[in-house]
């Protein structure tokens, strides 16, 4: 799994526009691959709710968990055969070029 982070924000109409078509050339090079599982991008931190369960009780808080500069934008779920190829991957992720991109593999 390809966990994509950076900080668009900061971004111009027209930066987010190129990097909406990049995406959009990744994906698909990973489909004509045959790699891509799955993909979806994440809104941002702001529309998050965190969820504590402290003496059985659960609470909840708007927003996010930690702040960070930084914040997960979204995930591919990939099936390649290992981790160099995975990562070989990840060094196209658009994103790669002003955030960092984090490879996991999956339970099971």
């Amino acid at each position: 799994m390809i966990l994509a982070s950076g900080c668009v924000e900061l971004m111009s109409p027209q930066e987010m526009t190129q990097l909406v078509a990049d995406y959009g050339a990744f994906t698909d090079e990973l489909k004509q691959a045959g790699a891509y599982v799955t993909s979806q991008g994440l809104r941002p931190t702001t529309a998050a709710t965190t969820v504590r369960v402290q003496y059985g009780e659960a609470l909840t808080m708007d927003g996010p968990f930690a702040e960070t500069k930084e914040q997960l934008g979204g995930i591919y779920w990939i099936d390649v055969n290992d981790l160099d190829e995975a990562l070989a991957w990840a060094a196209k992720v658009p994103s790669a070029k002003f955030g960092s991109i984090e490879v996991r593999p999956i339970w099971g």
